[in-house]
């Protein structure tokens, strides 16, 4: 086919579509369908005949102006040419070709005629629009009236109405002032243009009422006013300056009605001054109220500037296909009202500071300090859900009004712990078995699940639906109400359920521990299930009888009282304190180490003061036993340090005082003085062992609760300053129970009479030559000392519950300062058989037996003290040097004794001596 195109183009011939492109511009005007092709059949020629060879022309032909003639009838051609039949064809394409071509011409020639006879009815349509737009404009003056206009703004106030209205009829009047009848009317018209200016003004107006009660269709009319003015940008830079002076006007307003109102005169001075020194001439009676209301009309201008927002986001979603004109207007609002929001908040703040600083509040009570700070807390609230704002100058006012606050009240904390410490008796506060710190009002806000922060109202709320929690402020608020409209509860009117009835819960309970309480059987397993039935509301299988109780052994005084805490009102008092120290740290987080600081000193001064009334003691050092540790005696000498303000005070380590400034002490507390009816002296009473145990046992229980809010305390201490609280659990809260070693062994070393039994034991012959069967009678009198502190023990128990750890400590005492005294009466021996050493342990295993029948202590302390010390009296040379370097825990007596008593009977003279100086030389370095 390439070849075909190649041959017809050397040879001069054109394609039909090059035949085409000859043709008249009318000709090659397009090519008619079919269908127009039937409809023109004026045809000079024969029409059926040139209709038939029409409708002989292929429907490709037709299909688009791009169709390739050429291409289509070479590909029809046959693989074998024939020249008569393609002659015989190219005729009829001729044929085909010359109606078409006669078909155009024709189709030209009609148009012609169709053109000059619309040429006439166009001429006379053109006369009756004329006569239509001139009647339609004279209709239109006859309505330029000011009737209509005074009508939309003295009645319906329709701004949006009158403004259209205006503007009609400003187009209208300079569209037809070539008429005679506009002309003529002048004055008419400058009167109608001032009532458009005064419109204007009161548009103005009308916007600025938008800023302290929105009404979502008085600002629709607004703005669709300002909008047919095309003063979209205008109206919101007016708005904002409306909002600025809506802020200043509404709190001073506010603060001059309270300052007035207190000032009881009509004294005008006070409308002259500036707002920042009106503040400062608020009454603390009035400040709570003003404040409120202050925030309440705050809150107002803000939500008008929230809902204004959210109108603005809302029109724009309704009206999305916007000109590009109306788009720069919404870009313009939107970034104007998105940066208005943290100046109108900033505008709040420096408004609100100033109330605050303009006041004392050093002496608010501390129930009127905390509605400050939630009132406070919760405006800053509002910023944050309003702009995104940490609220940085509110945060930094508060926080120096709360630390001059809290100094100030901390003082006088301490000083009320000490008057409180000095007249406590050290007696029961009687408080229910499940008592908790959490069933006290001061620490109801850790059961919320929102910081105390939030006020009473939003509380309330938080604790119903879960889905509630979630809406903001301003959701909640939208439509009615106020967050700052709260019923301020006052902590005097509050009830609470911990004491406990009579002093204890079951008066049944109480008869079940106590009945026939005796010291020579053992108290069967089943006494313990009875309690446990009775605190669980289940019958016993099986009652006790009085016998089976007899003889409670130590691990049985716990059961007393009902296991309810061992604590004095002065303890809850401290818990009380705690709790409302944390409430103010949780809402000003910012001075939150200040605030652990001293609560730390609260726990610091209650556990020196019993310390101090309970545990101090010369003999400590000279017992051996180690009854402080340097931890403990670290952390007291601390607290004197740093705490007690003491002219004359000697340290727990011996060292001088050291005395600090003036300024150093009034940051201190006076040492407490114990109660002169706190009696510590009778021995009847184990030395005050009942007031022993309230008071450490007290302490203990404020630790475990100190322990309890360490991860609460953990969470609002800043990262730096977390390395002191973690030094304060450490090496103050865990001390409490170590407290007990040198305060219970005060007891155990005048319950016992130690001294008698050196004496008895001195009057022992040892150097017997027989092997007894009978102990000496010493043994015998140092149980019946324990069976009496038995006895005793038991009677204290009726009075405060003794738990286990208590028990176990004076027992261990007691045990241990009696082991000691055997070793001590055994290295008095000036002479000794083998016959005297094996009495020893005869003598110590009838005491053994007999003491294992009185106490669960396990093992028996010291056990190996004694027995070791009895055995080295069969050493031998080489082994005792060994022994006396390996045995530090015996004095240099009790080791030179086991010397002195060897000589002669495995030990000669030289061994001694070599002996005594490795004795000697063991001691210099503590000399």
């Amino acid at each position: 086919m390439q070849k075909i195109k190649s041959l017809m183009a050397r040879q001069g011939l054109k394609s039909p579509q090059e035949s085409m492109a000859d043709l008249s511009p009318v000709e090659n005007l397009r090519i008619p369908s079919k269908e127009e092709l039937r409809e023109l059949r004026e045809l000079p020629i024969d029409p059926q005949a040139e209709q038939e060879i029409i409708d002989s022309i292929e429907e490709v032909y037709f299909s688009s102006d791009s169709f390739d003639m050429v291409q289509h009838e070479l590909e029809k051609l046959p693989p074998e040419l024939n020249l008569q039949e393609l002659e015989e064809y190219r005729d009829t394409l001729k044929k085909q070709q010359d109606a078409v071509s006669h078909l155009g011409h024709t189709h030209a020639r009609a148009r012609e005629g169709f053109t000059e006879a619309s040429l006439g009815l166009l001429a006379n349509q053109r006369r009756r629009q004329l006569l239509t737009g001139l009647l339609k404009s004279l209709r239109t003056i006859k309505t330029l009236t000011l009737n209509e206009l005074s009508a939309l703004l003295t009645q319906e106030e329709d701004y949006p109405g009158a403004i259209q209205l205006c503007l009609e009829c400003q187009k209208a009047a300079s569209t037809f002032k070539h008429y005679s009848c506009i002309r003529y009317s002048n004055n008419r018209w400058i009167l109608w243009f001032n009532w458009v200016q005064w419109e204007k003004e009161q548009l103005d107006v009308a916007l600025s009422k938008t800023c302290k009660h929105f009404d979502i269709l008085h600002y629709t009319k607004v703005q669709l006013a300002y909008s047919l003015l095309d003063k979209t940008q205008t109206a919101m830079d007016q708005l904002h300056m409306h909002f600025t002076q809506a802020i200043h006007n509404t709190v001073f307003q506010v603060v001059l009605g309270y300052v007035e109102l207190c000032a009881g005169n009509a004294d005008t001075k006070f409308q002259k001054m500036q707002y920042k020194d009106l503040c400062t001439h608020i009454t603390p009676d009035s400040y709570i109220p003003c404040l409120m209301d202050l925030c309440k009309a705050l809150w107002e201008v803000m939500l008008s500037y929230y809902r204004t927002m959210q109108w603005h986001e809302e029109h724009d979603k309704q009206d999305a296909a916007a000109s590009d004109e109306v788009m720069v207007d919404r870009s313009y609002v939107k970034k104007k009202l998105e940066h208005g929001l943290t100046r109108i908040w900033q505008d709040v703040q420096l408004k609100v500071k100033s109330y605050i600083l303009g006041t004392d509040m050093s002496n608010f009570k501390y129930d009127d300090f905390i509605v400050v700070l939630d009132v406070i807390s919760r405006l800053m609230q509002v910023g944050e859900e309003f702009c995104g704002s940490k609220s940085e100058v509110l945060q930094e006012s508060v926080k120096r009004q709360s630390v001059n606050y809290f100094k100030n009240y901390h003082r006088a904390r301490l000083e009320e712990l000490r008057m409180f410490l000095e007249n406590e008796t050290w007696e029961l506060c009687p408080v229910k078995s499940n008592f908790n710190i959490a069933q006290l009002h001061e620490f109801k806000f850790m059961g919320q699940c929102h910081s105390p922060s939030i006020s009473p109202s939003r509380q309330s709320a938080s604790s119903s639906v879960p889905l509630q929690e979630e809406r903001s402020l301003f959701q909640q608020f939208l439509q009615d109400g106020n967050p700052f409209e709260m019923h301020i509860e006052h902590k005097e009117e509050e009830t609470e359920d911990v004491l406990a009835s009579n002093g204890y819960e079951s008066d049944e309970m109480e008869k079940s521990v106590y009945q026939d309480y005796d010291s020579d059987s053992d108290v069967p397993d089943e006494l313990k299930q009875d309690y446990i039935d009775e605190q669980t509301g289940d019958a016993p299988q099986n009652r006790v009888s009085k016998e089976s109780q007899r003889g409670k052994k130590k691990s049985d005084y716990n059961l007393s009282k009902a296991n309810a805490p061992i604590l004095t009102n002065t303890t809850l008092n401290v818990i009380r304190l705690v709790g409302k120290y944390m409430q103010m740290m949780n809402i000003l987080k910012p001075i939150a180490f200040d605030v652990i600081h001293c609560v730390s000193q609260l726990f610091d001064y209650y556990l020196y003061a019993v310390y101090t009334f309970f545990g101090r003691n010369d003999m400590y050092e000279s017992s051996g036993l180690g009854l402080i540790s340097s931890r403990l005696r670290t952390t007291l000498n601390r607290i004197q340090e740093n705490l007690i303000d003491m002219l004359i005070a000697r340290c727990v380590s011996a060292e001088p005082p050291i005395h600090g400034s003036a300024e150093d002490r009034k940051e201190k507390v006076p040492s407490p003085h114990l109660s002169q009816l706190v009696v510590l002296t009778n021995s009847g009473t184990l030395y005050g062992l009942a007031q022993r145990v309230v008071a450490t046992e007290s302490l203990v229980f404020l630790a475990e609760q100190f322990e309890s809010l360490q991860s609460h305390l953990d969470t609002v201490m800043p990262a730096a300053k977390k390395p002191f609280l973690q030094q304060f659990y450490s090496q103050t809260v865990s001390t409490a129970g170590e407290l007990r070693k040198p305060i219970y062994w005060i007891v155990a070393a005048k319950a016992i009479d130690y001294e008698q039994m050196l004496l008895l034991m001195a009057g022992v012959k040892w150097d017997i030559k027989e092997i007894m069967s009978q102990h000496n009678v010493y043994v015998d009198v140092l149980l019946k000392e324990f069976e009496q502190f038995n006895k005793r023990l038991s009677d204290v128990s009726k009075q405060v519950r003794i738990p286990l750890p208590v028990s176990n400590v004076l027992w261990e005492h007691c045990i241990r300062l009696a082991n000691r005294t055997l070793v001590e009466g055994y290295s008095n021996v000036k002479k000794c058989s083998n016959e005297g050493r094996a009495l020893m342990q005869l003598d110590f295993q009838q005491f053994l037996m007999k003491l294992e029948k009185l106490t669960d202590l396990r093992p028996i302390p010291d056990k190996e003290f004694v027995e070791t010390y009895i055995k080295a009296y069969y050493l031998t040379e080489n082994d005792m040097e060994q022994f006396i370097k390996n045995h530090r825990e015996y004095s240099m007596k009790q080791l030179a004794n086991l010397v002195n008593v060897c000589l002669g009977s495995h030990i000669n003279k030289k061994a001694r001596q070599k002996l005594l100086a490795a004795i000697d030389d063991i001691d210099r370095p503590k000399r």
